[in-house]
């Protein structure tokens, strides 16, 4: 292994290290400057867990660079970018865009729950987002609060696509998408009522009537009475613009919506993230 990066040195030989962004279970997350296309980049280095044997390390590594490989197959202005997996020490560096803005985990803690109408905007473009990534055959596998930014720029982008502890296989896309959908409902459900959702059919009550039906349809285990993705889009979108959303069809009875378009604001930040 090589010996631990410091600020000022170049990594593969391209990603020269500004200065550290965070640290986390899974490795520490860099500043860098990419000295071939002259541009800033985020820098995620892993780190082998304590106790973890070379073999073991090998597989664990091998797993990380597959998932971000899958990652990076995903164009969506809602997804952070991923652009390159670089080896470097004997362990894989994630390059990837910047991006300077707060998490909705770091939103929530300093203002505790939000109105309604700038989750919907939230939730939108993250499920956006996420349809792209299933559209590319990518599940996220641990939608939280964290890995849902909001930028200084109005755009929200979900994160950490490949980027987590790689212990657990991935599931099939049908499956861990739904399993996607009800951790969004789950996120939207905490943005807006200050608390996770308890139960199996938890009633979101500081929404108003047309995101709680978003959220608690997102939030449903049967995949039958779920609200479909691009429905809930759609509603979602309608909710934040401040437009009026019709009444959802009964539980089963979905259909296909169109898409629309929405920006969402938080407050301003020049910290830039990286899923850790």
């Amino acid at each position: 292994m090589d010996e631990t990066p410091v600020t000022g040195r170049v990594i593969a030989e391209r990603y020269r290290l500004i200065g550290l962004l965070g640290e986390g279970g899974t490795g520490v997350a860099w500043l860098a400057h990419d000295e071939l296309l002259r541009r800033e980049v985020a820098v995620k280095e892993f780190r082998v867990p304590p106790g973890l044997d070379p073999t073991a390390a090998r597989l664990l590594f091998r797993r990380l660079e597959d998932g971000a490989r899958s990652a990076g197959r995903i164009s969506h202005r809602n997804v952070v970018a991923v652009h390159e997996v670089a080896g470097h020490g004997g362990r894989p560096w994630i390059v990837m865009e910047p991006v300077r803005g707060l998490a909705l985990s770091e939103l929530l803690e300093a203002d505790g729950p939000l109105p309604p109408r700038q989750v919907a905007r939230i939730g939108s473009e993250a499920l956006a987002g996420l349809r792209a990534a299933h559209a590319a055959g990518v599940v996220h596998g641990n939608v939280t609060p964290s890995k849902v930014l909001v930028a200084n720029d109005g755009r929200v982008l979900v994160t950490g696509f490949g980027t987590g502890s790689g212990a657990a296989a991935v599931p099939p896309v049908a499956q861990g998408a739904a399993a996607d959908l009800r951790a969004l409902g789950a996120v939207l459900f905490t943005a807006v009522e200050g608390r996770s959702p308890r139960g199996d059919a938890p009633r979101a009550e500081r929404a108003d009537g047309a995101l709680a039906e978003v959220v608690e349809g997102l939030l449903r285990r049967d995949a039958a009475g779920a609200m479909p993705a691009a429905e809930a889009e759609h509603r979602l979108r309608l909710a934040g613009a401040g437009g009026a959303v019709p009444p959802a069809p009964a539980a089963g009875a979905h259909g296909p919506a169109p898409a629309g378009s929405a920006g969402a604001r938080g407050e301003k930040s020049d910290r830039s993230h990286v899923v850790l």
